[in-house]
């Protein structure tokens, strides 16, 4: 058979369909196809190990490419939100910089004339910087708003007149959440003048687009990644050892857990609550907790497992919740790097615990309720963001001034184990306001776990179930085993080869295949 054969009887039209976009089929990590093109990827990416601006731009270029596989032509809004962001910077980085000028000699009279003059044009150009955040910060949350809250508040305001409101087709770009919010931690930073502004648009493209945390976070701040871009690409065994593990790990929990218990139990819990008794329903709620949780965690550690690969470090973005004792400890453990950002940019910027314990608690409130509405345009996500943010002060309120503990108190024991029990109900039950489709299904569920319980049903329910319930089990468990077992499965990892490595990862995607039992779905955080 001849080249030309070849070429000929080869599917150019599937080929290309693999390679465009495809709205029903985007481009996430747990896909046969990332897979495949991240050992591509990985094979080019280690010829240009020394070649700096190359390897730059090739990753860039790549993330770019990653991007308009999730969500289209709408990648040019990353090209938006980082030229305009990078420009702003550069500006509010010239007026940051002292007067240039130099002292004339004279008397001390004219000496303080010229620091007079000096502080009035330092205060001169705090405004202009000033307004120049306040733009950056309007560019961005204008694009937020538009693509992802036009229509419930338009929904609103016509609900509000009596009008009938037909929502209006405007398509929702993939993580354009954690983006915006990304590239605002940037400029913010430049004018409280914790960074320096770049220079270089390609290392700011860079920073904004890096594929393995574009679309799903982590929200990784400029502080915390500019300084590794130009750093000299150093893997070390730990590092490789760490990043396989975590991309196993993040695999299975994603793959195998979440999709699992999602398609064959949760989702036909919240379809259809009232065909249920109160015990199946409660069960489902437990398996949302879950699937939530290994499906955002999992990401996040695909996410970092693929960047210590490629030589960049991640902060930690979720450290076992399920262990917390209070909300506010579960707040430090889930989702950490949206945590930390809204307390870094939205609550000490409202004023923190600066002005008093009942201003506080507001900063809180308001912190959490836009952090609900940020998740999502509806109301199901204020109401949890209220929740959340109640349950906030209310633990402080109680801990600090009714128990009057330190802010560093743990408790232990069983006084510590009730309290993980307390605030894993309350997080579970919080996850109706989340996942429930309207009010009537969240007083649906509820009704049922409290009036229709059966509880003589459940052993029927877990025969019924039993893959399920085993998954249910495999991921509690262990989600609540000691931090110090990962760290010395990691430390033996470290001392294999690339073939241990391989067949690990082998043996993961075999087991994703035998238990899917429809496609992978998207990840939960992509809608945010």
């Amino acid at each position: 058979m001849t080249m030309q054969d070849i070429l000929g009887s080869f599917d150019w039209e599937s080929f290309q369909s693999v390679l465009t976009y495809d709205p029903e089929q985007p481009l996430i990590f747990s896909s046969g196809l990332f897979l495949f093109m991240f050992l591509a990827f990985s094979f080019v990416y280690m010829l240009l190990q020394r070649a700096l601006n190359a390897r730059l731009v090739f990753v860039t270029l790549f993330s770019y490419y990653f991007y308009y596989k999730s969500s289209g032509i709408y990648f040019f809004l990353l090209a938006v939100v980082t030229l305009s962001d990078w420009l702003i910077g550069r500006q509010i980085g010239r007026l940051a910089a002292p007067p240039d000028h130099q002292l004339p000699p004279g008397s001390f009279d004219s000496d303080e004339d010229e620091l007079e003059s000096d502080m009035d044009e330092i205060a001169q150009r705090r405004r202009k910087a000033k307004w120049l955040v306040a733009l950056s910060v309007v560019i961005d949350l204008s694009l937020l708003a538009y693509f992802k809250y036009t229509n419930f508040f338009a929904g609103t305001i016509a609900a509000m007149l009596g009008n009938n409101f037909q929502p209006w087709d405007i398509f929702l770009p993939v993580g354009i959440s954690f983006f915006t919010f990304q590239s605002l931690s940037y400029t913010i930073d430049i004018y409280r003048g914790e960074i320096k502004p770049l220079r270089n648009l390609l290392d700011y493209a860079f920073f904004v687009s890096f594929f393995p945390q574009l679309v799903a976070g982590p929200i990784v701040k400029a502080r915390d990644f500019v300084p590794q871009i130009r750093k000299p690409l150093v893997i070390t065994r730990r590092m490789f050892a760490m990043g396989v593990y975590l991309i196993i790990i993040g695999l299975f929990k994603k793959a195998v857990i979440s999709d699992y218990i999602s398609v064959n139990y949760v989702e036909r819990i919240f379809d259809q609550p009232e065909m249920f008794s109160g015990v199946e329903v409660l069960l489902g709620l437990y398996g949302y907790a879950l699937q939530i949780y290994c499906d955002f965690s999992g990401y996040s550690d695909m996410a970092i497992g693929i960047a210590l690969l490629l030589g960049f470090r991640f902060p930690m973005n979720f450290n076992a919740p399920y262990r917390s004792t209070s909300v506010t400890d579960f707040w430090r453990r889930w989702h950490i790097s949206l945590s930390t950002w809204l307390r870094d940019y939205l609550y000490i910027s409202l004023g923190g615990n600066r002005k008093g314990r009942i201003r506080q608690y507001l900063n809180l409130f308001i912190t959490m309720l836009l952090g609900g509405l940020w998740h999502g345009a509806s109301f199901n996500f204020v109401a949890w963001g209220a929740l959340q943010g109640a349950g906030l002060c209310a633990h402080k309120w109680f801990s600090q001034v009714v128990l009057r503990r330190p802010k560093d108190y743990q408790s232990r024991g069983l006084r510590r184990l009730l309290a993980i029990v307390v605030t894993f109900h309350f997080v579970v039950a919080s996850w109706i306001l989340f996942r429930a489709a309207d009010a009537g299904t969240c007083a649906t569920i509820v009704e049922k776990v409290f009036t229709d319980f059966n509880a003589h049903l459940l052993p029927d329910v877990l025969a019924g179930y039993p893959w399920v319930f085993a998954l249910m089990c495999f991921g509690f468990v262990t989600h609540y085993l000691p931090d110090r077992w990962q760290t010395r499965i990691v430390a033996r990892l470290s001392l294999t080869n690339v073939v241990v490595y391989a067949l690990l990862i082998t043996a993961v995607i075999y087991i994703v295949i035998q238990v899917k039992s429809s496609d992978i779905q998207p990840f939960i955080y992509f809608q945010f």
